[in-house]
């Protein structure tokens, strides 16, 4: 389906490119979220009549949107999630749950609006692209973590060891410290024999005895 673009569209082209797009495309986003218009005789009449005024309605948004990514300048929000032993979610985040995390924060934004490179899976610290406008995008940190407690130390830069192997280390550590801590149990002193004992006390006896 041949469409007009009545803004710039990320892969797509800028305002008044006429391109050719999937008819569910179009239909499901660009006509309407009044990004575009079907390439029709009429429509392109009709967009070159308001081509001025659409563009000075995006200058507006663009300078809104300038307004607003001040004030989302290093946007951090947290996603609480459970995840395996490794770290590895139960399924992932998607760009539904960082919009709803944004919106949560006091900027709304839709999915169509966040980007990821690649699916976030694990848990950590990821980055996604937040398109405000289609001149004006920001980066935003999504915190995925199992507790807000955990969350806080991702923040801060703090490692947090997970597995299998970590958890042994670590057990084996405090139960090291212990034993190395504890003094040494003195050597118990050696066994007297009864008869080596008895011996003297019979040779004094009869010297005793003869003395007398």
């Amino acid at each position: 389906m041949d469409v007009i673009l009545l803004e710039r569209i990320e892969s797509l082209g800028q305002m008044g490119d006429v391109v050719k797009v999937k008819p569910g495309y179009a239909r499901n986003f660009l006509l309407p979220q009044k990004k575009a218009l079907r390439a029709t005789k009429e429509n392109r009449e009709y967009f070159d009549k308001q081509r001025a005024q659409l563009e000075a309605q995006n200058l507006q948004r663009r300078s809104d949107a300038q307004a607003v990514s001040s004030k989302m300048e290093n946007l951090s929000v947290i996603i609480i999630r459970q995840a395996g032993e490794f770290g590895q979610l139960y399924g992932s985040v998607t760009t539904r749950d960082i919009a709803a995390a944004i919106t949560a924060a006091g900027f709304t934004v839709n999915r169509q609006q966040v980007h990821l490179d690649q699916p976030i899976k694990t848990l950590g610290l990821h980055k996604a692209r937040v398109a405000l406008h289609p001149e004006v995008s920001i980066s935003a940190t999504v915190n995925v973590a199992l507790t807000e407690e955990e969350a806080a130390m991702q923040a801060a830069g703090k490692v947090i060891r997970r597995g299998g192997d970590g958890e042994e280390t670590a057990a084996a550590a405090e139960t090291a410290a212990p034993a190395e801590a504890a003094p040494a149990e003195a050597a118990p002193a050696p066994a007297t024999d009864a008869k080596e004992e008895a011996e003297p006390k019979k040779k004094k006896a009869k010297a005793k005895k003869a003395a007398e």
